[in-house]
């Protein structure tokens, strides 16, 4: 494992066109620290009865509870300014730690400090009434992310041009297409000039025309060194523009250091080659 000050912030490499590491330094200030955090959630499901416990129990099933270790004593700080890279497998814990710091999952143990204003894209949308227009939505987005209504009356022009909905942003959400409800939900996130925001599988949504927009809008936040954390499967995007990145293994972490490094401990792991193709699916 390495310390900050020895990650390798040379020239990015080309996994993910039009993004590059921040362009200012980190700074020694933390913004989020995570002290020996576990999460633990109980979870049901159906057990199949054998013949004669069906008969017993006149066909029902059985329900069984299982407890689920999704976190395990992890600890890190990020210091402001950073990017960090969170990879793993699926069920690895990434979501749930992110989620966790969000302060929408409490942990059953340990404990998280945030410094500053955060914003999340951990699911596009998430939080979003359906039922409400997207211009009633924006001012919701705004509000959850701590914004007075002025701030955010400020920023709504902004934000929907950068959505580019139209009159559409007058009718309710759940009219919308995937495309359009992704791109509202995203405008809405990176618009709250957060010092802080948290991204699960969030990089970019909607055509290709919409996805150069939002690679550049996450570019302006990186130079603009809003400290990020980032989940993704994309590991060459994760090698391009993180300058720091942690592995999760089944809740552990498993490894911390260069974004190069862990990217390729992770693939050797795994046992499979760094192909473009993999790279942008593990």
């Amino acid at each position: 494992m390495s310390s900050l000050s020895e990650f390798d912030n040379s020239s990015a490499d080309t996994d993910a066109p039009g993004l590059t590491k921040p362009a200012k330094e980190v700074t020694g200030e933390v913004a989020v620290s995570v002290e020996n955090v576990s999460v633990t959630y109980r979870t049901t499901f159906e057990r199949v009865p054998t013949l004669k416990q069906a008969m017993v129990r006149f066909g029902r099933g059985q329900k069984a509870v299982r407890e689920v270790h999704a976190v395990r004593n992890v600890s890190f700080d990020v210091p402001k300014g950073s990017v960090l890279g969170i990879i793993g497998h699926n069920g690895a814990g990434k979501s749930t730690l992110m989620r966790t710091i969000a302060g929408i999952l409490p942990p059953n143990e340990g404990r998280i400090s945030v410094s500053g204003r955060v914003s999340t894209l951990l699911a596009l949308g998430v939080g979003f009434n359906t039922q409400l227009t997207g211009r009633e939505n924006v001012m919701l987005g705004g509000l959850a992310s701590g914004l007075s209504r002025a701030e955010i009356m400020e920023r709504y022009q902004e934000i929907t041009d950068f959505a580019e909905l139209g009159d559409f942003i007058d009718a309710p959400v759940r009219t919308y297409s995937s495309g359009m409800f992704s791109r509202l939900a995203f405008s809405v996130a990176v618009h709250m000039r957060p010092d802080i925001l948290l991204i699960d599988e969030a990089l970019s949504a909607g055509d290709a025309q919409f996805k150069n927009k939002a690679n550049a809008k996450m570019q302006e936040l990186v130079d603009n060194a809003s400290t990020m954390l980032l989940v993704s499967h994309a590991l060459g995007t994760i090698k391009t523009i993180c300058n720091d990145c942690i592995w999760l293994d089944h809740g552990v972490l498993k490894m911390r250091g260069n974004p190069a490094e862990v990217v390729a401990a992770y693939t050797d792991f795994v046992k499979v080659k760094q192909s473009a193709e993999v790279l942008e699916d593990l």
